[in-house]
């Protein structure tokens, strides 16, 4: 039997949704391979913060470092530890994103915990389609209580392997925070937190506690040095603080070598650099449905409908849809209205409107009997629903 560690009893979670972060020189303690033993420690407080309550969604970095580990591969690196050109880096990441995610599962095993595999790239949010998917697909896990690991599909994707502060962990840890309405993102790294200036090369540098706008001072004190085995700097980790807090999120940025980081960041204490959200998380997610994805067209639902979106907070099934306007695709936004026209809901629907004009009325488990498959049992997911 899997030995379980017990949560800690000390101080409750104040974060229930949680994205970790975890970086290269984390998990490799800084040599040129994975290190077992940091790899066990986290999974052993990821699982523990599960098991206290929270729903954990992962981002880890490594795969590099574990194909280069793999092969005993000694090609020529860069000053960050990353090997030079784009074919080698891209060969051994195909090789170590295997590697990586059977150690993680074999760990997160001896925990008791089942974890997913989720390979993303800035392409796939970008599309609609495609961030419909992934929003889907990582929700799904999380209500399966199924820790989802996150990284970038380094293999296939040059601008995400390339030498871009936009191709790096730490950016798409805040997108998939922002994809999963997440409370908090805890970026782990080998340093303490944000400083006022390189602590590396500055000995009067002092750790900055709490953030409450990212101006141009922050970001000069960011400016640094990548780490020596990774692609994303204290630059890159700010920057992804700032998507994140516009977004609502709160964002930690911590030593992950610090004993129960994890469920003490999660549990309100001052660990690290503490990003404020700039907006609040719910009202962010109204803003993007009704506003950054415009309107394409609308689904009369009736009554019973109604009374579910409205009160209950359902998702909107086929059974309660009277008919669909507009020449609307799957994944796009399309108002939600009563028989009187009056607008209920905006949401991001999981059916075209020819789809949705064949299943209305229907039970949902009649779904992929009528149309031959399905992608799900709702035409508009809670998830994907706000309330007008």
């Amino acid at each position: 039997m899997p030995e379980h560690h017990s949560p800690p009893s000390h101080n409750p979670l104040v974060y229930r949704r949680v994205v970790v972060k975890v970086g290269t020189n984390l998990l490799t303690r800084g040599t040129q391979r994975l290190d077992p033993e940091a790899m066990a420690a986290m999974a052993v407080q990821v699982a523990t913060l599960r098991r206290a309550g929270a729903q954990v969604v992962m981002v880890s970095s490594g795969a590099i470092a574990a194909g280069r580990s793999r092969l005993g591969d000694a090609t020529e690196l860069r000053t960050d530890g990353e090997p030079r050109d784009l074919p080698t880096r891209q060969a051994l990441a195909a090789i170590g994103q295997s590697r990586l995610m059977s150690m993680w599962d074999g760990l997160f095993e001896m925990e008791g915990t089942i974890v997913a595999q989720a390979l993303l790239t800035r392409r796939d949010l970008a599309d609609r389609l495609g961030y419909l998917n992934a929003r889907n697909t990582l929700l799904g896990l999380i209500e399966r209580d199924v820790v989802a690991i996150v990284n970038e599909n380094d293999v296939v994707s040059i601008e995400e392997i390339a030498d871009s502060v936009i191709g790096d962990n730490d950016n798409l840890s805040a997108e998939v925070a922002n994809l999963v309405d997440a409370d908090l993102l805890l970026i782990l790294t080998d340093i303490e937190g944000l400083y006022s200036a390189d602590p590396r090369r500055d000995p009067n540098a002092t750790l900055i506690r709490e953030v409450a706008r990212i101006d141009d001072a922050i970001v000069i004190s960011a400016r640094g040095k990548a780490g020596e085995r990774g692609t994303g700097g204290m630059a890159t980790k700010v920057q992804a603080a700032q998507v994140a807090t516009q977004a609502g999120v709160h964002v930690v940025i911590a030593d992950g070598r610090v004993e129960d980081v994890v469920h003490r960041v999660a549990a309100g204490e001052a660990i690290g650099t503490h990003f404020l959200p700039t907006a609040d998380r719910v009202e962010s997610r109204r803003r993007y449905l009704l506003s950054r994805l415009q309107s394409r067209g609308r689904v009369i639902v009736d009554d019973g409908a109604a009374r579910a979106l409205t009160y209950e907070g359902k998702s909107l099934l086929p059974a309660g849809v009277l008919g669909a306007e507009g020449d609307f695709q799957r994944g796009d936004v399309v108002r939600i209205v009563t028989t009187a026209g009056a607008d209920l809901a905006s949401g991001s629907v999981n059916y075209s409107a020819a789809e949705i004009v064949q299943v209305m009325g229907q039970r949902s488990d009649r779904i992929a009997e009528v149309l031959g498959y399905e992608y799900g049992e709702e035409i508009v997911h809670r998830n994907n629903l706000v309330l007008l």
